[in-house]
């Protein structure tokens, strides 16, 4: 645990000397949060108006929120320096290393991720009060078990990034799956909430990654309610440990085939 806790605030540390550079990514965020807070607005003749059960402050702050975990997250980034370790072989040199390559990877990007959310988390905050005037109504412990969930929505979508990245041992090119899962969450979970879908469909999405990743944090920000807090927590911790033993299986069997085949 020391290790990867060494790791964390390596990379914390080193993201730390770079927040110009965080800064000059917040342009596109900020640009992409602007036609989407436009786009509702519109969509919302009368600000009064509830649709599918959000008003326009709530909407608002659904995608600011989902905005910011996912713009935050950095998942192309992940998805492709862990395919370049499995295709120049620089993951064949962590097998001799004292520490779990999954473990790892969280604790480096899991740094890099929070650096950057805490910075877009305060700027999405300052532009949602400009845009709308008014926070939702939350006490501070409510926005701790928001955080936690943000938080534990980033790992998640790390390993998920990560099992993606690492079928990079099987296939000659992993991203065509990375760029499937990141549309699937950004259109069914960061543009618009569950609620806008069919009946049906709001079934299938209750039960996969984009009720965890992005809805969940986000309607426990502009909708708290503690039923909906458990729930959450708990299909979150449940996909923290399917998503790591996923991590854990294609990473053994993609060793063994390095093994076998004399990588």
């Amino acid at each position: 645990m020391r290790k990867y806790l060494y790791i964390f605030k390596s990379e914390v540390m080193s993201n730390m000397q770079y927040l110009a550079n965080l800064l000059l990514g917040f342009i596109g965020y900020a640009i992409m949060l602007f036609i989407l807070l436009n786009m509702w607005k519109y969509l919302y003749s009368d600000p009064n108006e509830i649709i599918n059960g959000y008003s326009l402050n709530q909407m608002v702050w659904y995608v600011i929120i989902t905005e910011i975990i996912w713009s935050g997250l950095g998942g192309r980034k992940l998805s492709k320096k862990i395919a370049e370790d499995v295709k120049s072989g620089n993951i064949a040199y962590n097998i001799s290393k004292p520490y779990s390559y999954i473990g790892y990877v969280l604790s480096n990007h899991l740094a890099d991720v929070i650096v950057k959310g805490t910075i877009y988390f305060i700027l999405g905050m300052i532009l949602g009060f400009i845009f709308l005037g008014t926070f939702p109504e939350m006490t501070l412990l409510n926005l701790v078990f928001v955080l936690l969930s943000c938080i534990l929505s980033n790992i998640i979508s790390i390993f998920l990034i990560t099992f993606i990245g690492l079928f990079s041992f099987f296939v000659e090119d992993s991203s065509p799956f990375y760029w499937i899962y990141s549309k699937i969450i950004l259109v069914l979970g960061t543009i618009f909430p569950i609620e806008y879908f069919p009946v049906f469909l709001r079934g299938i999405l209750k039960f996969s990654p984009v009720y965890v990743v992005s809805y969940g944090p986000a309607k426990l920000f502009v909708d708290f309610s503690w039923n909906n807090l458990i729930s959450i927590l708990i299909a979150q911790i449940i996909y923290i440990v399917i998503s790591y033993l996923l991590c854990t299986f294609i990473y053994k069997k993609g060793v063994r085939r390095l093994n076998v085949n004399g990588g």
